[in-house]
């Protein structure tokens, strides 16, 4: 079903990426932004300076048996924006968000691949609620504040742990097909240790697909992690933080992401001053 005003690739568009008169047919979840056109996908691209690296960094990232990522499509004149829009090879495959394992386990692949990568300047001029929300985190200033944040905000501690360039959304950007390595895309990138991606990951398992709490200290051991307890606290902190900046935080909201945080609080993943 096609969302009344959403963004559709224009026919100059669709000729640039090499899809010809292809007609695009609107593909499900994420915004309601996102087209198919044969073997090609297309989207808003977003920040620009953001996308030209996403592109030019995945063009060239090499692929293992544990983890691949869709590759950018050039356009006609060798660029990877046009009008707006970014192309990438469509995988088959579909998203399970209840295999939190073997996301974790892609995840930790593909930060793996790209952990060699220097830190890009993008990062701080993203303008957007996810990038505005992680800065805030890291930075230990949460505006708006409310009285969950501000529970979560007096158990942040340092992180230890290194950082890295990252995959702040896994678990909804992992494709699984048979007989294919997992799939990591729409990589929307942060400069944070890889157990932060891991443990956003964990949250919105936890908040938005049953996992139950009881297997925090297991995942944590699963993805490796160190600092887990508080990437956990962090990452609840930054999904609670996008939702407010948002200005969707509602009584559903908190019912979904309070008993998380009571449970991380008491001391379920670990102590928060490790």
């Amino acid at each position: 079903m096609i969302v009344p005003g959403a963004p559709r690739p224009s026919a100059v568009v669709l000729r640039a990426f090499g899809a010809g008169e292809r007609r695009p047919l609107l593909l499900p979840g994420g915004q309601g932004t996102t087209w198919r056109a044969g073997g090609i996908v297309l989207r808003p691209h977003g920040d620009a300076r953001e996308a030209r690296w996403r592109s030019a960094t995945l063009a060239r990232l090499a692929h293992s048996d544990r983890f691949r990522a869709p590759r950018p499509v050039a356009s006609a004149d060798g660029s990877w924006l046009v009008d707006g829009w970014e192309a990438w090879e469509w995988l088959p495959g579909a998203t399970d968000p209840s295999r939190v394992d073997e996301v974790l386990a892609a995840g930790d692949a593909f930060h793996r691949a790209v952990a060699h990568l220097p830190r890009p300047a993008f990062l701080d001029l993203v303008d957007d609620p996810w990038s505005r929300a992680d800065r805030m985190v890291w930075a230990g200033t949460l505006r708006p504040s409310g009285p969950l944040l501000d529970r979560l905000a007096a158990a942040f501690r340092p992180v230890r742990a290194p950082s890295q360039v990252v995959h702040r959304d896994l678990l909804g950007n992992v494709l699984f097909a048979a007989g294919e390595p997992p799939a990591v895309f729409d990589w929307a990138p942060s400069w944070r240790p890889a157990g932060y991606a891991s443990a956003i990951a964990v949250v919105d398992a936890v908040c938005w697909h049953g996992v139950p709490v009881e297997r925090l200290p297991a995942l944590g051991q699963l993805a490796g992690v160190s600092d887990w307890p508080q990437l956990l606290v962090r990452a609840l902190a930054f999904r609670v933080l996008v939702l407010h900046v948002l200005g969707v935080w509602d009584d559903d909201h908190a019912e979904r992401h309070r008993p998380l945080a009571t449970a991380l609080l008491s001391g379920a993943a670990g102590t928060l001053d490790a």
